[in-house]
C-alpha cells in the first residue's frame, strides 16, 4: 500500500512540475509575442505620397530609367512618365526620409546626361498604406 501511495505522490509531483514548466513556457511566449508586436508597430513608419514634375533636358537622356533605379534603391514606390510638354512627371510613395531623399535626387541629380532646370512637388500627404507594389515607368 505504501508503494502505491509513493507512486501516487511521485506522479503528482511530476505532473505539478510539468504543469508549472508549461505555464512558464506559455508566459514566455506571450511576453515574446507582445515584444514582437510592439517592435513591429514601433518600426512601422508613416507613409507619404506626393506628385512631381521635372523640367529641363529630361527626355531622351534615360531620365526615367535612372529615376526608376534610384526609387528602387531607396524603396520608393510609384511611377514616372514623359509628358507632351517635354517634362517628366510622376508620383512617389515612401516613408518621409526616403521620400525627401528621392525629391532631392530629382531636383539635383537625375540621369548623367540630363540637365534639370527645376522640379516641382505637391505637398507630401500621409497615406495609410502603399497603393503601388513597386516603381514603374508609364509609357
Amino acid at each position: 500500500m505504501a508503494s502505491h501511495y509513493n507512486s501516487f505522490v511521485v506522479s503528482y509531483i511530476f505532473l505539478s512540475l510539468l504543469t508549472f514548466q508549461v505555464s512558464i513556457c506559455l508566459s514566455q511566449i506571450q511576453i515574446y509575442s507582445n515584444e514582437t508586436t510592439m517592435a513591429a508597430s514601433a518600426s512601422a513608419k508613416p507613409l507619404f505620397t506626393c506628385n512631381f514634375e521635372v523640367f529641363g533636358r529630361v527626355q531622351g537622356v534615360f531620365f526615367r530609367k535612372h529615376t526608376e533605379r534610384q526609387a528602387n534603391s531607396l524603396g520608393v514606390r510609384g511611377w514616372c512618365m514623359n509628358t507632351r510638354e517635354g517634362t517628366v512627371k510622376g508620383q512617389l510613395e515612401a516613408p518621409l526620409p526616403q521620400l525627401n531623399e528621392m525629391k532631392h535626387w530629382l531636383e539635383t541629380k537625375g540621369s548623367p546626361s540630363s540637365s534639370i532646370e527645376k522640379a516641382t512637388f505637391t505637398a507630401a500627404k500621409e497615406i495609410p498604406e502603399y497603393t503601388f507594389s513597386g516603381f514603374s515607368i508609364k509609357r
